[in-house]
This record gives C-alpha cells, structure tokens and sequence, in this order.
C-alpha cells in the first residue's frame, strides 16, 4: 500500500514515469560516456563496454536471481513496486532509442545527467519503490551482516563498481561520475523531501521573554519555550525553539542580537516543515 489516502494506481504510474527518465539517462548520457554510477546500471555499462552485452540484458539478469531470493525471503508483496519499477527500468533500456546527447563538456554531461536521473530516481523512491541491484543486494546481504545498515553495504557496492569503472573507462571518468552521484543524490532528496528547507533555531537568553515577544509580534512567527537546567551552573531557563523560512533567519539574528548581544543561539537545517505557515499537509 502507498501512502494512506494515495491512489496505488497513481504510484504505479509515477514509478513507470521515473524509471523511464532513469532509463534514458543512463542510455543517452551514462552509457556513450562511460560514467559508472554504481548498481546495475553501473555493471551494465561496464560489461557493454568490454563484451557488448546490451543494457536493459544485464539489468534483467542482475535482478531476476535478487528478486527470487527477496521473494522467497519477505514475499511478493513486499517487492512488489520495485519489482514493477525495475521492469520498467530494463524496458526502458530496451525500448528507448539512442538520441545523440554527448557534450564536449564532461562536468556538464555528469552534472546534467545526475539530474535527470536523480528526478526518475526521486519519483521511484517517493512511491516507495526502488529499481532493485545494488539497493536489493544490499537488503539480503543485511540478513547475514546485521551489524552494517543497508546505506553502508550499498555504499560499499557501489564503491567497488565505480573503481571497476575507473580501471575499464579510466579514473578521469570515475570523479566524473562522482559528480553525477552527487548530483543523483541531492535532487532525488529535494523530490522526496522538498526543497523547501527551513531553518531552526535554539535561543538560550536571560531576556527570552523579551526575544519571544518580538519574534511573535514582528515576524509573526510561533515560537516555543523548553524548559532546561544548566548542568554546570543548576540554573533553570527557558530555552526557545523557533523554525523560519532560510529567508528570515537573517531577520531573526538581528532581531536576537538587539535585545542580547549575549544570547547562545543555534542554528540548524530543517528537511521538511509541515503545518500553518509552512508546507500544507497533502495526502
């Protein structure tokens, strides 16, 4: 099942989407200049490359003995919307047609790649689904290596198909790819979990109430007193909790800084914010 209240029959649509912009990434831009990304694809490219065994070939053969073994281990049911993404993912490779896309320049074809395929790869993995290789691999190999999560054995996979790579298309092109793993990994996110990032802060002052109003009063935004105790002094004080847009961070400095230059403040990121003033909640 998806996400409560989401028609399944939306995910599996957004998931055939995905995987077909994956699929012409890595047909169009991975393949003719030999980026190795890491997982099948990766593996794809490389056995095309030495032997010409056709892309979406080793993308099926990798995959089909992982997902018996996912099956037999969890159930269909369980793989079900990586099975149907991986397939979609292997036609693509096969039916999509060669479109000439090279650029002279290799950032750019990495950068602009990464992109493409971190968007197909965003909208397989807001569906929760994945296109199998390496991500399936990594969740069997877990079972017997229970003390490493799935991201580091993943990254450990990954790692030694890119340095194969690096020895059949040269180390040039492995910190190319690089970059298209970079690229790959912070769009995917931004489609996951929104681009609209906010920021928090901690604000620890002896005028907090002081600082609290002015918040609530000119920039209208909430704010939340913690009670703490200073463990070195014993003292108890109230510790303010405020999230804001990245635009009015500025604003919240100055605003701290006028009523305390000594207020402790931090700062940190915040991924996804929902509710009144931030991003609505949508099912």
């Amino acid at each position: 099942m998806g996400v409560r209240g989401r028609s399944p029959v939306r995910d599996y649509i957004l998931i055939l989407i995905g995987a077909s912009i994956m699929g012409f990434a890595i047909k169009n831009i991975y393949d003719p200049m030999g980026l190795v990304t890491g997982g099948a694809s990766g593996v794809a490219i490389i056995l095309k490359k030495q032997f010409g065994v056709p892309l979406w070939l080793t993308n099926t053969a990798i995959n089909v003995p992982l997902f018996a073994a996912a099956a037999r281990l969890k159930g269909w049911k369980f793989i079900r919307r990586t099975l149907v993404a991986t397939v979609a993912l292997s036609v693509s490779l096969y039916v999509i047609p060669e479109i000439p896309f090279l650029m002279d320049d290799l950032f750019l074809t990495a950068l602009f790649g990464g992109i493409i395929t971190g968007a197909g790869a965003g909208i397989v993995f807001a569906c929760q689904a994945t296109t199998g290789g390496t991500d399936m691999l990594a969740a069997l190999i877990r079972r017997w290596m229970p003390h490493y999560t799935i991201a580091q054995i993943m990254q450990v996979l990954d790692a030694i198909i890119v340095l194969i790579g690096a020895g059949v298309f040269g180390i040039t092109y492995a910190l190319y790819a690089l970059i298209a793993i970079y690229s790959v990994s912070k769009v995917s996110d931004g489609i996951i979990e929104g681009m609209k990032y906010s920021k928090v802060a901690y604000i620890i002052s002896d005028k907090s109430k002081e600082i609290a109003a002015a918040i609530l009063k000119e920039m209208d935004r909430g704010v939340t007193a913690l009670d703490a105790r200073g463990m070195y002094s014993g003292n108890r004080k109230d510790v303010l909790f405020c999230v804001v847009s990245r635009k009015e961070i500025a604003q919240l400095k100055e605003l701290i800084v006028g009523h305390d230059a000594q207020a402790f403040v931090i700062v940190s990121d915040a991924r996804e914010v929902l509710g009144e003033g931030f991003i609505e909640y949508r099912q």
